[in-house]
């Protein structure tokens, strides 16, 4: 028996007209008129569940980033795990080159301060299980703080498109040079990450994630897109 708009939670109406709408056309161009137009949910009613469209955002970014991870591993498995974050972090610059909207969904969500706090905390766990070897003593907290400051790192070279005079694969070894370093991983093992990163076809990976992080996002929220998102040439 096919389910009415009125028979489907209220949440689950939510997040499935934000995360379409967001995908579509992008995170600021959504009004809350469209969304509670396409929920047919009252504004209080929103406000009881996510208070703002920041709410929605970061449930998003939470599944995102949770999936992120995942790829990276299946990416790298049984290799190091500085090849985990390099190949991760790649994948998320390389994703924001192929589509102007996914960038926006994480530029912004780097912006905001509850849910940086929220990314940069489930982020630090992954940094203390990769980095601790090369950071001996230091604790969560401490990764946490050093969190803050790479994830400012990322959010400015997501920021920045490249073009010819700033390749796609200036930018992934520039990035993972500074942030390498800033963990503590010594010069050669950089390199031989940076290499590892350089020998993937990182445009093919980056679609692929792309394309399978929108086919999980439309079964997981239960929507359709009307077509796919146009996926740019990553320079």
């Amino acid at each position: 028996m096919a389910h009415t708009e009125a028979s489907v939670p209220t949440k689950k109406r939510i997040l499935q007209t934000c995360v379409r709408l967001f995908l579509m056309q992008g995170y600021q161009k959504t009004t809350m008129l469209q969304i509670l137009e396409g929920s047919q949910v009252s504004n209080s009613s929103f406000q009881n569940i996510f208070r703002a469209k920041d709410g929605v955002l970061a449930e998003l970014v939470d599944f995102m980033f949770a999936y992120q991870f995942g790829t990276a591993r299946d990416t790298t498995s049984n290799l190091p795990p500085v090849y985990v974050y390099a190949a991760e972090t790649a994948i998320q610059l390389t994703l924001t080159e192929l589509n102007e909207n996914l960038r926006e969904i994480y530029t912004v969500s780097y912006t905001k301060p509850l849910i940086l706090d929220s990314i940069v905390r489930q982020t630090a766990q992954e940094l203390q299980t990769i980095f601790s070897p090369y950071l001996p003593g230091l604790t969560y907290t401490d990764f946490y703080h050093l969190d803050i400051g790479t994830s400012g790192v990322m959010r400015s070279y997501m920021l920045h498109p490249c073009d010819e005079d700033f390749p796609l694969e200036k930018k992934l070894r520039d990035f993972l040079t500074i942030n390498l370093r800033a963990y503590n991983v010594p010069p050669a093992e950089v390199e031989k990450a940076i290499a590892f990163v350089e020998n993937l076809d990182i445009r093919k990976v980056a679609r692929q994630v792309m394309e399978k992080l929108l086919r999980d996002l439309q079964m997981r929220y239960d929507f359709t897109l009307p077509e796919e998102p146009h996926l740019q040439s990553a320079k």
